[in-house]
């Protein structure tokens, strides 16, 4: 009986040890997950004010950033989104030849939003830019 206590103990100890190793072994994801990313996007409005906004996204695209904050407006082309409205302001280039320009950091994109990969970290900003 005695023997029979002592291979349970025994047993219940090993399980435990595996139970404990498994619930400390870091997993193995090799699934498609989303990362998380935050990224900073500053908006300069036509009279120069600056509002800053904070995102933490799991887009892989600037455009689902700004999609998910609801924070673009525009008409859709053959090359992405054509933005016309940023945080509820107006520019149009075939109205009042006015554009939103887009920029990573202080560099000027020469792609739009719908192919602009994000990353965490990252700081855009869309300035509204008047000709003439």
């Amino acid at each position: 009986m005695k023997k029979q206590i002592r291979i349970v103990s025994l047993l219940m100890a090993l399980l435990i040890a595996l139970c404990a190793f498994a619930a400390c072994t870091p997993k193995d994801d090799n699934t498609d997950a989303a990362t998380t990313k935050t990224i900073t996007v500053e908006v300069v409005h036509k009279n120069g004010e600056t509002k800053t906004f904070t995102i933490t996204t799991e887009a892989e695209t600037l455009r689902g950033a700004l999609d998910q904050e609801k924070l673009v407006e525009g008409d859709e082309s053959e090359f992405g989104l054509y933005i016309k409205v940023v945080d509820g302001e107006r520019a149009d280039y075939d109205t009042d030849k006015a554009y939103w320009g887009i920029y990573k950091g202080d560099e000027y994109l020469m792609t739009g939003i719908d192919t602009t990969k994000i990353a965490d970290g990252d700081l855009y900003r869309l300035v509204y830019t008047a000709e003439g």
